[in-house]
């Protein structure tokens, strides 16, 4: 078990949820926090409540040059960066067929190309300090339910990209982990229950894959995973039963969904026609931050 006593973390999406309680957490243990984000205010409000040992950047994790101008003034304010936690993403409600392009669209860029800029920036100062690299998938990249054909493809990118840069920069002595959260209580999920066909079809499934978590379940975990550099962190544990049978979940899943999905598709398309694009936009405030 290591400890962040000292070291600067930098995490993305860090105005609410687990990002800025992951901040919060690390502060407690000594660690030297930045806050990177498009949601410049709240992020502003998680530094100051955490003290003297945070400080907030705004920038687009899809933006290169953003990401490029608040690395360089993190390096420049703390001294050099030792973990990264890209932690940024959005989400949408749709069905391929009738979910808004831009906004599908939007949820790769931010979950998957965001994660690849955000380490590939901050990579050759992390290399440095033969640091830590911590992206945040999802149980969706192992489970691909209907209404997150582009949340699950993206996280299961980030997995897949992950298990490549591990084996890329162990030489180097970097060592990268990937967390597979289940649904946390977050202003995202909070979001996404709210909608009026996807927060029914979510809360519908089966035992624990319907669940919602408090959120302080999944920062214990985070929390942990960091401390020991972890290679995969599954929230709760139960989440590494289904990555070991993954194989037969993709069948499983379309079999619940026969019964199901016929009538929420139906109600998506009367919700669009009832309600318009933003029937079928991104939800919580960092995906409307992400649009904008």
């Amino acid at each position: 078990m290591a400890n962040v006593n000292g070291k600067v973390v930098l995490i993305t999406g860090a105005a609410r949820g687990l990002g800025a309680g992951l901040a919060q957490r690390l502060a407690a243990q000594g660690a030297k926090v930045a806050l990177v984000g498009l949601e410049a205010e709240e992020q502003r409000k998680v530094a100051d409540q955490i003290g003297a040992s945070a400080r907030s950047w705004e920038a687009d994790v899809t933006d290169w040059d953003a990401l490029e101008r608040a690395t360089a003034e993190v390096v420049e304010h703390f001294g050099g960066i030792d973990i990264v936690v890209a932690n940024a993403g959005i989400a949408t409600t749709g069905f391929v067929r009738s979910v808004d392009r831009v906004a599908f669209e939007k949820v790769i860029e931010v979950d998957l190309l965001g994660v690849w800029r955000t380490f590939r920036v901050t990579l050759p100062h992390v290399i440095e300090r033969k640091g830590y690299l911590l992206a945040i998938s999802s149980l969706a990249a192992i489970t691909h339910a209907p209404g997150l054909a582009n949340y699950s493809a993206a996280k299961a990118g980030v997995e897949a990209f992950c298990n490549s840069l591990r084996a890329e920069v162990a030489h180097l002595g970097v060592r990268v982990g990937v967390a597979h959260p289940t649904w946390i209580k977050t202003d995202l999920v909070d979001s996404a229950d709210a909608h009026p066909v996807f927060g029914k079809l979510r809360g519908g499934m089966p035992g624990p894959l319907g669940k919602t978590y408090p959120l302080d379940v999944a920062l214990d975990q985070l929390e942990a995973g960091v401390l020991k550099r972890a290679r995969a962190i599954h929230v709760p544990r139960w989440v590494l039963a289904l990555k070991l049978v993954r194989l037969f979940l993709p069948p499983i899943i379309e079999l619940g969904s026969r019964f199901r999905v016929p009538a929420a598709d139906r109600a998506a398309i009367e919700d669009i026609d009832a309600r318009g694009s933003r029937a079928a936009a991104v939800v919580g405030n960092g995906g409307k931050a992400a649009i904008r």
